[in-house]
């Protein structure tokens, strides 16, 4: 009499697990993903929204009225266009300050150089309310221009201290796999320092920059809370909505956050595909 062979083996138990085990991965980060962006889609589907009062939280219709007046809101503009200076300014000047760090880490032994390393880090655990404290009581302290008063300066100022913690991160991590053969075969064939940094070292190290350039933007234009604490009698985008809370938020202010969204996500997705293709370059 013969036994019956059963019809789950071993082998099949393993691949029915990794197949399940594949689907759990590609579930749970589409949750993740969808948690994410969950804001995001609401603040773009209520940015077409046709509220009857002031409060926009209520679906009422649809309307591309708003978009066809984004700034139709008084203080709105001046707002929008102070925290793009801020930041666009802020960004420049913190991306060159923190790529020269950066390179300045990896290429170079030098005295005090870990204690630069852990200095760097700290902007970016501390607190931003302690961080915005501190620089308030710095610049009161101080007492005298362009320090104090709080103005736009002074925003700039304190910008321009926290991203450069963000740049230098940013930009040290495309360093690190850097092929220095590249660099070394340049000078090998006659050409300068300065000519093998502009025609071997920056363009590729440039996707990184670009990174960073975009981390610090975002990480500018929409910060309150250092903000709040240098601004003064200044008024940046994120403060005009902290003020108009209260009285209810107007649905120009969700086309305002859906056009930088888009912007946002179109320059990544620009700087992702040339970052692939220096990478491609690289390696061949």
């Amino acid at each position: 009499m013969t036994t019956p062979v059963s019809s789950t083996t071993p082998g099949a138990l393993k691949r029915t697990t990794r197949r399940l085990d594949g689907s759990a991965l590609y579930v749970f980060t589409g949750l993740a993903i969808v948690y994410l962006l969950l804001p995001v889609f609401v603040i773009v589907l209520f940015s077409f929204n046709d509220p009857a009062g002031k409060t926009n939280t209520t679906w009422q219709g649809f309307t591309l009225k708003y978009w066809m007046d984004p700034l139709g809101v008084p203080g709105l503009p001046s707002a929008v266009f102070l925290s793009l200076a801020i930041a666009f300014i802020s960004t420049i000047v913190a991306t060159a300050l923190g790529t020269l760090i950066a390179l300045a880490l990896v290429r170079y032994e030098f005295r005090l150089s870990g204690a630069t390393n852990a200095l760097i880090f700290i902007p970016m655990a501390t607190p931003e309310i302690v961080l915005g404290a501190s620089l308030l009581t710095m610049f009161v302290s101080i007492g005298g221009p362009p320090f104090f008063p709080l103005s736009a300066v002074t925003i700039l100022i304190a910008h321009i201290m926290f991203n450069i913690s963000f740049v230098v991160v940013t930009v040290r991590a495309r360093l690190t796999g850097f092929p220095r053969h590249l660099e070394e075969a340049a000078m090998d064939l006659g050409a300068t320092e300065w000519t093998t940094f502009w025609k071997v070292t920056f363009p590729l190290i440039l996707p990184g920059i670009v990174a960073a350039g975009l981390l610090a933007f975002s990480l500018s234009i929409d910060d309150f809370v250092i903000t709040n604490f240098t601004a003064g009698k200044t008024q940046t985008f994120p403060m005009f909505i902290y003020a108009k809370n209260r009285i209810g938020i107007p649905v120009q202010v969700n086309v305002i956050g859906t056009i930088i969204f888009l912007i946002a996500v179109g320059t990544v997705g620009v700087t992702t595909l040339a970052r692939i293709r220096a990478d491609a370059r690289a390696r061949s």
